[in-house]
């Protein structure tokens, strides 16, 4: 069985979940009778364990090594932790078993990513079209259940995403190469690379970028229903998102070459930016919703795409791990949860268009941090 098939298999499944999850989980939790606010708490958990899971077990990956025996754990723990969604419906049931799926679900892709890269060895520019299998699994994901919801009831979305992550955990048991231990650290030096001004200023950008994403990964689906577009329709305007995405992870690794990673990031914010405003202003005409799907390829596939490669030049191989979950527990994490709020009380307030207008305001605001911090380090990725 290839390494390429291995690893793209890993993200298919894994990437087919947050398809269950991103555009339906909300709706799923409208359906039961839960709020907006209680919407908002209850997303907003998945993105706190992301500041605490990734890290905790990165400093475990770092110093012991056993990356690939940590993926599993966190991959059969999900499962079983996922199970107990179907004990109860109550609020703080809710609330206690997302922190413990979401904990062992966030700590398990950035160990990967480290067993991604490594098993790449000289190829690593190549990350980009295995990393493309899991927004293919994505779209696979939300296209069939958005069809699947139009004629089935919502509630039978955890049967979906029980089967999902059962796949997770068997194709993690798949062999892997993985780094091996590093017995003699440097000293402090994962604290170096943090303390440069050009990290602080790309964990500063990235924390925005996705503060800025808590609207759409929070209210997106309901707002468009809302709208008066069918479910259907909605897993679609997701896929044609992720589709964009795939389509400039196929090509990533040339503009990396070409293009300076600070280049990427300017452009890449400055299109957030716009399609924020089109989902606040224009959300009824679908030829612009099309558009600002499109524009995720930039928002989500370019930004994440730098992320990766800009991490591992940053920090050194005994700090890869770390690096990694440092970067995903600042953007992802604290910027998801504080977004995921922030949305929900400005949704209750003043509607679902004007928490799009302050994703677009967050997004601004990390490309002026951009063009002001993040030109220290103009990275190419080298031929």
């Amino acid at each position: 069985m290839s390494l390429y098939f291995k690893l793209s298999s890993f993200y298919f499944f894994y990437f087919a979940l947050l398809g269950g999850f991103a555009p339906y989980w909300g709706l799923y939790l409208e359906d039961i009778g839960f709020n907006l606010i209680e919407i908002a708490q209850i997303t907003s958990i998945l993105m706190v364990t992301k500041v605490l899971a990734p890290n905790a077990w990165a400093w475990v990956g770092d110093r012991y090594g056993k990356r690939l025996e940590l993926v599993r754990y966190g991959a059969f723990l999900t499962l079983l932790f996922f199970l107990a969604f179907y004990l109860h419906t109550g609020f703080w049931w809710y609330i206690f078993v997302m922190a413990l799926f979401s904990f062992f679900w966030n700590a398990v892709l950035p160990q990967f990513e480290v067993i991604t890269l490594h098993s790449l060895g000289d190829r690593r520019e190549r990350y980009s079209q295995v990393r493309l299998w899991g927004s293919i699994g994505f779209v696979a994901s939300v296209v069939l259940l958005g069809w699947a919801f139009d004629h089935i009831a919502i509630s039978h979305l955890r049967d979906f995403l029980l089967i999902i992550i059962l796949l997770i955990a068997l194709v993690s048991l798949f062999s892997f190469k993985q780094p091996a231990r590093v017995t003699l650290r440097k000293k402090g030096s994962f604290v170096r690379s943090l303390k440069s001004p050009v990290v602080l200023s790309f964990l500063c950008i990235n924390f925005l970028l996705q503060l800025s994403h808590g609207p759409y990964y929070t209210f997106y689906s309901i707002y468009m229903e809302d709208l008066g577009y069918t479910r259907s329709t909605i897993g679609i305007l997701w896929a044609v998102g992720v589709i964009a995405e795939v389509l400039i992870f196929i090509v990533m690794h040339r503009l990396l070459h070409r293009f300076s990673l600070r280049l990427i990031v300017i452009v890449s914010l400055v299109l957030t930016t716009m399609r924020w405003l089109i989902v606040g202003v224009f959300s009824d005409v679908f030829v612009m919703v099309i558009l600002a799907q499109l524009i995720h390829a930039a928002s989500f596939g370019a930004m994440h795409a730098v992320a990766i490669h800009f991490v591992h030049h940053s920090f050194s191989s005994d700090n890869q791990g770390q690096g990694q979950a440092i970067y995903s527990s600042v953007s992802f994490g604290a910027g998801g949860a504080l977004g995921a709020l922030l949305s929900g009380l400005i949704v209750t307030d003043y509607g679902y268009a004007m928490a799009f207008n302050f994703a677009a305001i967050a997004s601004t605001i990390a490309l002026i941090v951009a063009y002001l911090g993040f030109k220290n380090k103009m990275l190419k990725i080298s031929t």
